[in-house]
C-alpha cells in the first residue's frame, strides 16, 4: 500500500511540477491576468479538471511560480551578504550571484519582473512578501558587519531595502541586454552598490 501511495505521489507531483513548466514558457508571451486555464491544460495535455487537483485558480498557480522563482534564493543571498571579506567582495559576489541567476532562469525572473505590477493581486502580493523577507534576511546579514555598530533597525532595515531593490533593477537591466551589453550592466550595478556601501560608512557621522 505504502509503495502504491508513493507512485501517487510522485506522479501527482510530476503533473503539479508540468502545470508550472507549461504555464511559464506560455508566460512569456503574456502576463499571468490573460492566461486561460484551458491554454494551460492543453500544453499539458489533460483535461481541464485535471487542473483543479493541484490549484484552486490560475492566480494560485501565479503564487507556486513566485514560490518556484524565488524560494530557493533566500538563503543563497542571505549567506553571500553574511559572508567573509571586505565590502567590495560581497558585492561582486552579490552581483555576480545575480548575474548567474538571470542565465540560468530568464523565464522566471521575466516572469516576476512582469508581474511585480501586474494585474493579479494575489501574485503581487506573493512577490511583494518574497521581497519584503528578502529585505529582512539582508538586514539580518548586515547586522552581523562590524560597519553596522551604531546602526538602529530601522536604518539597517532602509539599507537592506536600497540593496534589494538594486539587486531586482540589475536582474530587470541584465534581462534587457545583449549579450554585449552585459558586462557594462554588471559593472553599473557594482558601482552603484559601491555608492549605497561608501553612504553607509558615512551614515552615522
Amino acid at each position: 500500500m505504502s509503495h502504491t501511495l508513493g507512485v501517487r505521489q510522485a506522479q501527482k507531483q510530476k503533473t503539479r511540477q508540468a502545470f508550472l513548466d507549461a504555464a511559464l514558457a506560455l508566460l512569456e508571451e503574456q502576463s499571468l491576468s490573460s492566461l486561460g486555464l484551458r491554454e494551460v491544460t492543453r500544453a499539458v495535455g489533460v483535461a481541464p479538471t485535471a487542473f483543479y487537483r493541484h490549484f484552486p485558480s490560475t492566480a494560485d498557480l501565479g503564487v507556486a511560480l513566485v514560490e518556484e522563482a524565488l524560494g530557493s534564493l533566500h538563503t543563497v543571498i542571505a549567506g553571500t551578504v553574511s559572508a567573509a571579506g571586505d565590502g567590495d567582495e560581497r558585492i561582486e559576489r552579490t552581483v555576480e550571484l545575480i548575474a548567474r541567476h538571470v542565465r540560468e532562469y530568464p523565464a522566471h525572473i521575466r516572469f516576476i519582473a512582469r508581474e511585480r505590477n501586474g494585474g493579479v493581486q494575489k501574485v503581487r502580493a506573493a512577490i511583494a512578501e518574497q521581497l519584503a523577507r528578502f529585505t529582512a534576511e539582508v538586514k539580518t546579514a548586515l547586522a552581523q558587519h562590524p560597519e553596522s555598530a551604531g546602526w538602529n533597525d530601522d536604518d539597517l532595515l532602509m539599507l537592506a531595502g536600497l540593496y534589494v531593490d538594486q539587486m531586482l533593477m540589475t536582474a530587470s537591466n541584465l534581462l534587457d541586454a545583449s549579450p554585449e551589453e552585459q558586462d557594462q550592466v554588471i559593472r553599473a550595478a557594482t558601482r552603484r552598490m559601491r555608492l549605497i556601501s561608501i553612504g553607509r560608512r558615512h551614515w552615522l557621522r
